[in-house]
């Protein structure tokens, strides 16, 4: 069993490009329709848990997947088998980047304009679907203006905090009034996953060395990035100050340009941070991003039902995730925006890219190569 659910997940990650939307149409054509390993209320009550939990949101609905066909042992299947294939793609470009010399940077130069493109639609994109009352526009609106100013971890803990406050103590949903029976229902949560992902998280503050300094941001970011993918960019920049622009947007850019999770970002910048054993520094920067997010999962994987109807808990998640659209809208500005646009060619390249995208929805693999074709355009029109 877990063979095959290693199998079926590792050809899943060989071949779910368009990122985390995308990949939860490819589960459920897969593992929905054809397969029939879940039903699909099931699976939508997944996604919906996904949704309202921080962490990689494609992939905790795979791991969930995994353990509702195995166990916890499925989950881990599920989770290698995705992951594997960007896993190792992305250590691949981490260890060969310098290798490629003044084409490389010309191709990241071009990379830089790609996620100015991607990171915009993001946004939008969330802004619509989660900032949809006067109160949540203006949470997102301050959480934005909040990082711009004060770009630090400690204003990201900051806005969720007092996000989640918000929305517990002003209701900002109505809930139908049919769930307040399901609400009287005794709620089953796994303590243990959720007593383990506490303690985890409380040992990431704690000064316990260089080594464990430079790699706790990774379970702090998956613990506390609400979205998915595309806002891990602006957690790990503040967590991880050590690298440059340049090796998170070269990060960023490639996880796009791949198959697989988005959250593979912390594989590249793992084997970034530790250049002796960049391996090592990969596996352990993935395996803590990705963890806090699958022990949520797992905790409210039972209950969520539940949860979901109590409105003070639904307010505080809108609220969230309302203030994680300034989180991407801060990202956008700095270092996206600040770091790859350079002149008046730029700017019109990048709205012309973002209308094409918003109107015409073309493959991303095309973007990715017409902004590849610019960064080397560029390199040897200067030569």
């Amino acid at each position: 069993m877990l063979i095959a659910i290693f199998r079926q997940f590792f050809l899943l990650g060989c071949m779910s490009f368009g990122g985390p939307a995308a990949h939860l149409g490819y589960f459920k054509h897969h593992f929905v329709d054809s397969l029939r390993w879940l039903s699909t209320a099931r699976y939508a009550q997944l996604i919906s848990l996904s949704q309202a939990l921080p962490g990689p949101g494609s992939s905790q609905v795979s791991f969930a997947i995994g353990v509702e066909r195995a166990g916890v042992l499925g989950g881990i299947a599920a989770f290698i088998g995705f992951t594997l294939p960007s896993f190792l793609i992305m250590v691949l470009i981490a260890i060969s980047a310098h290798q490629f010399d003044a084409v490389y940077f010309a191709i990241i130069a071009g990379l830089k304009l790609f996620a100015v493109v991607i990171v915009a639609d993001a946004t939008l994109s969330m802004a619509k679907s989660f900032c949809t009352s006067a109160v949540l526009k203006l949470l997102a609106i301050m959480s934005t203006l909040a990082l711009i100013l004060f770009p630090m971890l400690g204003t990201q803990i900051a806005i969720l905090v007092t996000a989640a406050i918000i929305g517990a103590l002003w209701p900002l949903l109505n809930l139908a009034k049919s769930t307040e029976n399901v609400s009287r229902e005794k709620t089953n949560i796994n303590w243990i996953a959720l007593g383990l992902f506490a303690l985890l998280l409380a040992i990431s503050f704690i000064p316990l060395g260089e080594n464990a300094a430079l790699f706790a941001p990774f379970y702090q970011a998956g613990a506390m990035v609400f979205g998915g993918g595309h806002v891990v960019l602006p957690v790990l920049q503040a967590g991880v100050p050590t690298l440059s622009d340049d090796q998170f947007l070269t990060a960023y850019a490639s996880a796009q340009a791949i198959p697989g999770p988005m959250f593979t970002i912390a594989t590249y910048l793992g084997a970034q941070l530790n250049t002796a054993q960049p391996i090592i520094g990969a596996i352990i920067a993935t395996l803590l991003i990705f963890t806090p997010g699958f022990l949520l999962m797992l905790a409210f994987q039972k209950s969520w039902i539940n949860l979901a109807s109590k409105p003070r808990f639904a307010s505080s998640i809108a609220a969230l995730n309302a203030a994680v659209v300034g989180f991407l809208a801060a990202a956008l500005y700095s270092p996206i925006w600040t770091s790859a646009v350079s002149n008046v060619w730029h700017i019109a390249l990048v709205i012309t890219a973002f209308v094409w995208l918003r109107m015409k929805k073309p493959p991303i693999w095309w973007l990715l190569l017409l902004f590849i074709g610019v960064g080397l355009g560029q390199h040897y029109w200067v030569l």
